[in-house]
């Protein structure tokens, strides 16, 4: 069952605090939700006991200070409606993929 925002395309840059917690409200009124974790120490998305606040999402493992990892987080945002992220100010900036360094979308 599809929700209010159905059809709705979200990118969280996974933290602590408020921005888990809205990413999982979009994701429970239907939005597509996509959370960019850190890699586990082993490589691929962290395991084991799931948070129930990280439900109705998928989650991707990339590492942002890595070219590769940043390359991966610019082509999912260059396709989404929203990102979140909760870092400190300027933090987004320096890992490149703030507001005037990622691609923004012109098609709807």
């Amino acid at each position: 069952m599809g929700g209010p925002l159905q059809g709705l395309r979200v990118v969280e840059l996974a933290g602590i605090g408020p921005g888990p917690h809205a990413a999982m409200i979009l994701g429970d009124l239907g939005a597509d939700v996509v959370r960019i974790e850190r890699p586990a120490r082993k490589g691929g998305v962290p395991g084991g006991n799931r948070d129930s606040m990280l439900r109705n999402r998928r989650s991707v493992a990339a590492d942002l200070k890595s070219d590769e990892g940043r390359e991966l987080v610019l082509r999912l945002i260059a396709k989404a409606d929203v990102l979140t992220e909760g870092y400190r100010p300027g933090v987004t900036e320096r890992l490149g993929l703030g507001p005037t360094t990622a691609p923004r979308s012109t098609s709807g």
